[in-house]
Parts: structure tokens; sequence; C-alpha cells
């Protein structure tokens, strides 16, 4: 199969897999238990008012029609309008999108700024003192959570310091220096851990890949042990370590509630769980749609990254 034909075929999956995700999504929350109407309305609502909510949710409206007119309306790029916030889904996403994604990226670059050399280099010294404490650290940073990890930073960098501020967004009308400071702590929080797992898998990679003939061969040649892992082992042992940062990157992007909260940050984390406390049903499931898009179509780039770290899988994959 060619290149062309390996991406057309994998975006199909991608489209069918986006189609599937928002039709479940919209299936659970149609059938969850009570009127959503009354759930966000209180059990004192007038018969009046409660009925024009309905309407303008489109709950008088056929399942199916409803479903559809929702997948449409996120085709254009339409999400609905907040009951809670009386404002388009699109603009609160919009806002909180700036602060999550940037998050997401600084937490992923510090990950794998960390982790790459970390793993490498516990490699390299397989069975020494130094591969034993690296990989003892790691699993320590996978056994802390994350908003723990988060408590901590704070009292060393904020209070104990005062070198970062504990919580709060200072806004990108602030300039970029005061907008990262705020999200530095946060992303040092998701980045640890995930470094933990990240460094362990680059490791066994590596390690795979220092034992294949290839690795042997240049070796025998004259290649010293260090161009040897540098320019053999460490770019084939790269399909696993990239898989490992696309789910990386998705559960950041995706999974922030918790850290967000901690540092009371604006982003889209937050935003769930407020629509979730306010019973806004609408962001809620505008919201869902939209994370799990966005770890499908992050693993869907995933999948274009093995084309070019492995041409051979196209020709592997099914015709």
């Amino acid at each position: 199969m060619s290149t062309a034909r390996f991406a057309l075929w994998r975006l199909a999956g991608l489209v069918l897999t986006l189609l599937a995700a928002s039709l479940v999504v919209f299936v659970v929350l149609d059938i969850l238990p009570g009127d959503p109407a009354a759930l966000m309305l209180g059990t004192s609502a007038r018969p009046d008012t409660l009925a024009a909510l309905r309407h303008q949710m489109g709950l008088d409206r056929p399942a199916v029609l409803r479903y559809v007119l929702w997948v449409w309306g996120l085709v254009r790029g339409d999400f609905g309008t907040s009951i809670t916030y009386g404002v388009p889904v699109g603009e609160l996403i919009e806002a909180r999108v700036m602060v999550s994604l940037p998050l997401a990226a600084m937490a992923i670059t510090l990950s794998t700024a960390i982790a790459i050399p970390v793993g490498v280099a516990a490699a390299a010294r397989r069975g020494r003192a130094v591969d034993t404490s690296l990989m003892g650290v790691a699993q320590i940073g996978v056994a802390v959570p994350n908003f723990w990890l988060g408590l901590l930073l704070i009292l060393l960098f904020s209070v104990e310091l005062a070198w970062l501020p504990a919580s709060g967004f200072a806004g990108w009308d602030k300039g970029a220096g005061a907008a990262l400071r705020s999200l530095l702590l946060p992303a040092l929080a998701l980045a640890l851990p995930q470094a933990a797992i990240l460094a362990r898998v680059t490791r066994s990679a590596v390690l795979e890949t220092l034992g294949q003939d290839y690795v042997r061969t240049a070796l025998a040649k004259g290649l010293t042990g260090l161009a040897a892992l540098w320019k053999h082992a460490v770019p084939n042992a790269l399909i696993p370590v990239v898989t490992i940062l696309g789910l990386q990157f998705s559960f950041l992007l995706a999974g922030t509630v918790i850290i967000e909260n901690v540092f009371a940050l604006p982003g889209l984390g937050r935003l769930v769980f407020q629509a979730i406390e306010q019973r806004d049903l609408i962001v809620v499931q505008d919201l869902v749609v939209l994370l799990a898009g966005s770890v499908i179509v992050v693993n869907f780039l995933v999948d274009l990254a093995y084309l070019w770290l492995d041409p051979r899988l196209s020709r592997d994959a099914p015709t």
C-alpha cells in the first residue's frame, strides 16, 4: 500500500471513530435517568419555564433528529448556547483552550526533555548503579499522584521560595512571560509523572534495539558504543516512544480536570467540572465529544508519524 493510500485509510478510520464517539456520548447522556431540563431548573420550576427550556434544548424533538442536528452543528462549528453562561459554547471553548492547549504542550515538552535522556542513560548503563537509581526514581514518579505533586510544588516554589504564583492565570494579555509563569507549576505537576512512564518505556525500547544485529554490526565495523547508541539504537526505538507520547498528549489535554482545579486555571478541564456541577448538559456534551475527538485526532497523527519513522509500516497495512 502506498503512503497516500495508507494515510487515506487511516483518515477514513478517523472519521468513523469520531462518528462512533459522538453517537456514544449522545446516547449515554440521552438515556440518563430524569429530565435534563428539570435537573437544570430544579424541582420547583414552573411548567411553562420547564417547557421553554425543553424547547430551547431541543428535547421536544425525536432523539434521532436531535443527534443529526447536533452533529451537523458540530461540523459547522455551532456548539449551541450554554444555559448557565448564556453565551455560545464555542466562545467558552475558545477562551479555555488557550489555557489547556499551552499547558498540555508545556507538559509534554518537559516530559519528553526529561524522559528520553533519562531512559537512554539508564539503557546505556544497564544493571549499574545509575540504571538502578534512575529507574527507582521513575518508579516513584509513576506512583505519585499528580495533584499531590502539584500541592508539594506549590508549598516549595510558591509558599517557601515565592518564585512562582500558586494559582490563577495571568492571561496572555499580560504578556507571554507572565502567562507561562502561571502555567509552569501545573505543567511540572503534569509532566513529572508522565516523564517517569516515558523514561521506563524509552529504556525498554532502547535495550531491545541494542540487541539487534544491525547494532552489533555497527560496533563490529568500529563505531563507538555512544555513536551506535544515538545513530542506530535510539532512532529505531522511537516508535513505541512516539506511541506513548501520543497517548500522553491526549491525556494531558483531556485529563487535566484535577490539576486545573488545584491551580484554579480557567481551562477545559475546569470547564468540564463546572458544567457537570451546574448540570449544563449542552456544555458537557460538546466538551466530552471535543476531548474524545482530540484523542482520536492525536492518535491519527501518531499513525502518520509512524510512516516517517518507519515507511515499511505502510506496506504492512491491509489493502
